[in-house]
């Protein structure tokens, strides 16, 4: 047999059974009653008819009721399907039917939404509200035992975010979660039990969930929790619970820096911060270093690779603008079209190989064969490798600028309006063009109080770049979409009528 993930947790209380594992301003919760908790909420599912392998939604911010409902499921031999709280009434029902969930843990704010997106989809609804669920965990009897599974038992269902069409839930398994956190603990952020983490990114994403839940709680660390990433909160609570560990996307960095200095509380306690979800612009890594006097390890993966497989490894060589290497039993490799590596320093498709990679995409037999051909998993990010081993974002395969039969990779010119003083955000887009097929086109949001024309930054690019890649098209927006990681949507950048060829 395997082990359930939840004995990460079992293990940690078993140890230290006082220590503090999950704090949220003044509500704290030991080990101890976490694990309490989470084996209530075993037999709260046992009381609704729960059966092990059954599928349950949870629906919930960063909040301690997500850790131990989470948990609660595992150790009940159950799958977690974590999902956006945002999400409207006919995505939440597509969640439900897809994954076949007959239950739902909602946060009550959130109700009308889950309320009848759970009905549509024939699933149960349990609202939970910070005082009354903790009654109704706390009245059902406790199942403290853990279910035994095999390693290739599916743990959580993660949803991709569906940028082609619906999206499909990747099946991660209890060996996938429980070696790449563990692998996270002991080789990269090299967790103990005296740090405290902040826990600013969703939990209901793979991020959040592997490297700072997962990983803290296996380490027996303290994840003190914010439910919805803020600036100057962020800031606050890294000065009142000493954080030691950051973990974020690069626009929770940017906004961080935006923050004035002489605004900014005390934030010494910090040893380490980590980078992931998109890649991190060189100018911003190097202004956050210098103004916090901390370092950002910049790593790189996917929900389908539980979900890190590569990072700069806190004991080799950093390299600014690199992914780093493959993590601890991790293959990557960059290949052509046909599936052929390519030489150091050429551009092709990252495919990986590892403990880490999923068991495949639930119910979807076809779109697993087509990810996992070869025996690889194909990524869809293209990139390159120098000749040390280390692997550099280019830009989504998808994302890909074709102007005029010349790549262009949007990185890359993103890379320069950072270098620009007044620029806060860029994404570079494609703009539909009659004759070049597509044309290079930017979105741009400015710092507070500077200024910068359309004409000045396209400028500032075209002077830095070759004469077919700068944009031709540049408008200023107020900020950018944004996902709930906080990472940029693409997909939802509105090319003005008048920038369109």
């Amino acid at each position: 047999m395997g082990r359930n993930l939840a004995s990460l947790l079992t293990d940690s209380a078993a140890r230290d059974p006082q220590r503090t594992a999950i704090k949220l301003d003044d509500a704290e919760l030991s080990y101890a009653q976490l694990d309490g908790a989470s084996a209530h909420l075993a037999g709260l599912l046992a009381e609704h008819g729960f059966q092990p392998g059954d599928r349950v939604g949870v629906m919930l911010p960063n909040v301690p009721h997500f850790p131990i409902v989470y948990y609660g499921i595992l150790r009940a031999g159950g799958v977690v399907v974590p999902m956006n709280v945002l999400l409207k009434e006919r995505e939440v029902a597509f969640y439900l039917q897809d994954s076949g969930a007959k239950l739902l843990f909602a946060w009550a704010e959130f109700g009308e939404e889950a309320r009848p997106g759970a009905e549509a989809a024939g699933a149960e609804l349990i609202e939970v509200d910070p005082l009354g669920f903790v009654d109704l965990v706390g009245a059902a009897q406790a199942r403290p035992e853990l279910h035994e599974v095999a390693d290739d038992d599916t743990a959580v269902i993660l949803y991709t975010s569906g940028t082609t069409g619906k999206p499909k839930g990747a099946e991660l398994t209890h060996a996938n979660l429980y070696v790449n956190a563990k692998t996270k603990l002991e080789t990269l952020i090299q967790l103990s039990a005296d740090d405290v983490i902040l826990g600013a990114l969703p939990l209901f994403h793979s991020f959040g969930q592997t490297a700072a839940m997962n990983a803290g709680l296996m380490a027996g660390a303290c994840l003190t929790l914010l439910p919805r990433f803020d600036a100057g909160k962020a800031l606050a609570i890294m000065t009142r619970d000493r954080v030691s560990v950051f973990l974020g996307v690069p626009t929770m960095y940017n906004a961080m820096l935006a923050v004035p200095p002489e605004q900014r509380p005390d934030t010494s306690s910090l040893r380490v911060c980590i980078s992931g979800g998109a890649s991190l612009p060189v100018e911003v890594l190097r202004a956050f270093e210098g103004q916090f006097g901390t370092k950002i390890l910049e790593g790189y993966g996917l929900s389908e690779t539980s979900p890190v497989a590569s990072f700069n490894h806190p004991d080799r060589e950093r390299k600014p603008g690199s992914i780093g290497t493959p993590i601890r039993d991790v293959r990557m490799r960059v290949v052509d079209e046909q599936d052929q590596e390519v030489p150091a320093g050429e551009v092709g498709e990252i495919v990986i190989q590892g403990p880490n990679v999923m068991k495949g995409y639930w119910q979807r037999p076809d779109a697993t064969a087509e990810a996992m051909r070869g025996g690889w998993f194909h990524t869809g990010d293209m990139a390159k490798v120098d000749e040390d081993g280390y692997f550099y974002i280019v830009d989504r395969k998808k994302d890909l600028i074709i102007r005029g039969g010349y790549n262009v990779y949007p990185r890359e010119i993103e890379e320069v309006l950072y270098e620009h003083p007044a620029v806060a955000e860029a994404a570079v887009v494609a703009v539909p063009h009659a004759e070049l097929g597509e044309e290079v086109g930017a979105a741009v949001a400015l710092k507070a109080g500077a200024e910068a024309t359309p004409d000045e930054l396209q400028a500032f690019v075209k002077e830095r770049v070759a004469a077919y890649k700068y944009p031709r098209h540049v408008w200023l927006v107020g900020e950018l979409p944004k996902g709930p990681t906080g990472k940029i949507l693409k997909r939802e950048i509105a090319v003005p009528a008048g920038e369109r060829a």
